[in-house]
């Protein structure tokens, strides 16, 4: 099978009973589902007081670990969801595993402890559990380019894991390349790297490469062009029906358990609380390898995020996969 987490999809966080989680490289452990964030969350007229209540009802569900960023500027409100699920016995901070991003603006050595200290402060946190580089692309606070290597930027994620700041380490958006290169340049291996991962842009290489070292993969827009303004993409989606319809789960739950499968660790996003609940409901069936051969088949080989203002900035990852 391509499930990584066969061993350690019996450990769990304290009173998470449907959050499985994977044990990183550096020993912690993390729940193999996230709720995504940011005012994308769902539609983007919709005000950002759905954040808060999106992360108090992921919590309320199950979820144990959601994702943000500071460019997402909602941090403020994840919080608040997180502090109004604690103050009601929901859980408590240590069952909850938070990952925020870096911003590309911020990535000189010397900048990046203020940056994740203003996180902190946002989000009413002393500690983050992930803190990733958002992108190895770095920039100017007018968002025109700039070189920073990302080696420097990783010395000051080294220092902010130093000052207890956050638990685990990690980047996004990295190219196998720049995975290789930071390896070999630096004390501590990243924990995770977070790429687009879906059926309809599959990165084989991309998490093969990661899993023979001991990088996991988190999948961002996990549903691809099957939701969206490109949904419209005339796909033929019959075969994951027939699926969805074996399991007698939904047409998205099957993306998701397929995602992990594949050892990667899906970011849904959702203000709706039914389909938050539906997207944490993951762990009372699994696929077979030729059902996830099958889901595979609708690769396209394309991205559905894809900044290409930035294709001439130093350290583009994209297209180099």
């Amino acid at each position: 099978m391509y499930l990584v987490y066969a061993i350690l999809s019996l450990i769990y966080m304290a009173g998470a009973s449907r959050a499985p989680c994977v044990e990183l490289n550096d020993g912690n452990l993390m729940p193999i589902v996230a709720l995504g964030t940011g005012r994308g969350t769902a539609k983007e007229n919709e005000s950002v007081d759905e954040v808060r209540k999106s992360v108090f009802w992921a919590l309320e569900a199950g979820y144990r670990h959601i994702d943000t960023a500071s460019v997402y500027d909602d941090e403020e409100q994840v919080g608040q969801g997180i502090a109004e699920a604690i103050q009601k016995n929901i859980v408590t901070r240590e069952e909850i595993f938070v990952t925020t991003k870096l911003w590309n603006d911020k990535h000189r050595r010397e900048q990046v402890v203020p940056a994740l200290q203003e996180s902190l402060r946002r989000l009413g946190l002393s500690y983050v559990d992930l803190y990733l580089i958002h992108f190895p692309v770095s920039t100017k606070e007018d968002g025109s380019a700039d070189y920073v290597d990302y080696l420097e930027t990783w010395k000051g994620m080294e220092d902010a894991k130093q000052l207890g700041l956050v638990k685990s380490i990690g980047v996004s958006n990295f190219n196998i390349e720049q995975l290789q290169r930071l390896m070999a340049n630096s004390y501590t291996r990243p924990v995770v790297n977070e790429v687009e991962v879906s059926p309809t842009f599959t990165q084989e290489s991309m998490v093969a490469f990661c899993r023979q070292n001991g990088i996991v993969v988190m999948g961002y827009s996990p549903f691809g062009f099957f939701v969206g303004r490109d949904s419209t993409m005339k796909i033929n989606r019959s075969a994951l029906y027939k699926i969805a319809e074996k399991y007698h789960k939904s047409f998205g739950q099957v993306i998701l358990r397929y995602l992990i499968e594949r050892g990667v660790v899906p970011i849904p996003k959702s203000t709706n609380q039914k389909r938050i609940e539906q997207n944490i409901d993951l762990f009372d069936f699994s696929l077979t390898e030729q059902e996830v051969a099958v889901i595979s088949g609708y690769n396209t080989n394309k991205r559905v995020i894809h900044p290409v203002d930035w294709k001439d900035y130093p350290f583009y990852p994209f297209g180099q996969e």
